[in-house]
């Protein structure tokens, strides 16, 4: 069986596809006939479609410059910003369970109101210890920041507390 592919224009961008729009791409029928096409992502490779790749080329431009200067703007603001999580501690300064891409860009909209997608925040590994962290961002394909977050604990007196308390039980006790 020889695999039948089918030519479409792309009308907006497809990560999967690593294109964007005014793209002519080649892709399996039943992706372009279930997928793209119904959902208005794709048009068919045609001489009349031809012609609009010219202009989705030229809105594709604008999008770029526009999401370019936009992240740039945010990029120098985020520098200068201080994000405050809190977490639960156990005993010893131990975390219960860590701080994520999806917990950093939850906090950065409810303390900023800067909505940020979490697959920008760079993590090598989730935030599991109670301190300061360099958080890297990657806004954009040449745009790279770093956010200064800082872990702290819900009741950082809690831990100290219970061991006065756990003290003093065994004296009255007695």
């Amino acid at each position: 069986m020889s695999k039948k592919q089918i030519e479409v224009i792309l009308t907006e961008h497809i990560a999967s596809l690593a294109a964007s729009e005014g793209d002519m791409v080649t892709v399996a029928p039943g992706f372009a006939r279930n997928y793209l096409l119904p959902l208005g992502k794709a048009i068919p490779n045609t001489s009349g479609n031809q012609r609009r790749i010219t202009t989705l080329q030229a809105a594709k431009e604008k999008r770029e410059a526009w999401d370019l200067q936009h992240m740039t703007d945010l990029g120098d603001s985020l520098k200068s910003l201080r994000l405050v999580i809190t977490a639960k501690v156990g005993e010893g300064g131990k975390m219960f369970g860590s701080v994520t891409a999806g917990m950093i860009c939850d906090e950065l909209k409810n303390q900023f109101a800067v909505e940020l997608d979490k697959k920008k925040v760079i993590l090598d590994k989730p935030i599991k210890q109670v301190g300061e962290h360099h958080v890297k961002l990657d806004l954009h394909s040449d745009i790279e920041a770093e956010l200064l977050v800082i872990v702290e604990s819900d009741a950082p007196e809690e831990p100290e507390a219970k061991e006065e308390a756990g003290e003093a039980k065994p004296a009255a006790a007695e």
